[in-house]
């Protein structure tokens, strides 16, 4: 099949690989990329496939708690530039947002979208100009919340203590937000996921003409490697890398039950265009 050149050059912007490796990859997995990124994984040639190309879109996060009622909600609103991020109109219609979401934590986005939110937002759009999305919000309804929004509201956090402790859930919140860790506990670890890194070790080590439970060691020894740093009580924590998580909590006798973290952006593919090019394009139309 023929290999675009704008896939070869999206590939190479998450990679950071040579142009023909990144060709060649997409060959083999016959132009996807998802699974050419997971095959130079494989061959050792990436281990990690880049984020920075896939949090270009700008807005805020907010949250929100009420230790009361047990309520508590994050939510990610878009907009399509950083000046209108700081614009007041905007700022104004995220904390409608905020007060109506957190007013009615049952209902999904869509429902409150209907009952009141979409005239607003198509009102701001016309307004300002740019496309705005409320893109998503999460809730917290058990425990001790703690909220953490970094200075620049492009991170996020809403955690849940067993007990509370005003201190410890602000210090968790932070460095959730720092070390962005994807589950709790390693047995949280989703087992699609596991599954999948467990090929991409298999493959990187399977040429080694080490014996067979020696191999398998050393996959076993990756494996444990990823789990403690995709788990949060495992990660050191960051305020004192010589610490634990896991001891720090239980220095306070608390366990930590649920958060969840997001990220202006995080998940979102955005077409990076050529300014030349567009300019050309233009001219020709």
């Amino acid at each position: 099949m023929t290999i675009k050149a704008s896939d070869v050059k999206n590939l190479r912007e998450k990679t950071g690989l040579g142009m023909m490796e990144c060709k060649r990859a997409l060959e083999e997995s016959e132009g996807d990329i998802d699974l050419a990124i997971t095959n130079l994984r494989k061959n050792s040639a990436l281990k990690a496939e880049k984020k920075s190309s896939r949090t270009a879109v700008e807005g805020v996060i907010l949250t929100k708690s009420d230790q009361s009622s047990n309520n508590s909600i994050i939510l990610e609103i878009n907009c399509e530039t950083d000046f209108v991020a700081k614009d007041e109109n905007f700022k104004s219609f995220t904390n409608d947002v905020l007060k109506t979401c957190f007013d009615a934590p049952e209902k999904s986005l869509e429902d409150l979208s209907e009952d009141s939110l979409e005239e607003k937002r198509q009102s701001l759009v016309q307004k300002i100009g740019e496309n705005i999305v409320i893109r998503r919000k999460s809730s917290i309804s058990s425990g001790y919340v703690s909220s953490y929004v970094h200075a620049n509201n492009k991170i996020g956090v809403i955690v849940s203590l067993e007990n509370e402790n005003e201190v410890l859930g602000k210090d968790i919140a932070m460095h959730i937000a720092a070390s962005s860790p994807l589950v709790v506990n390693p047995e949280d670890v989703d087992d699609e996921l596991l599954s999948k890194e467990r090929e991409i070790i298999t493959a990187q080590v399977s040429g080694s003409d080490k014996p067979e439970e020696i191999i398998e060691k050393m996959i076993s020894g990756r494996l444990d490697k990823f789990l403690s740093e995709v788990s949060l009580i495992n990660q050191p924590f960051v305020k004192d890398p010589s610490k634990k998580i896991k001891s720090l909590i239980e220095e306070f006798n608390n366990k930590v039950l649920s958060f969840t973290r997001f990220e202006v952006g995080e998940g979102i593919e955005v077409e990076k265009k050529d300014f030349a090019e567009e300019v050309q394009a233009q001219l020709n139309n």
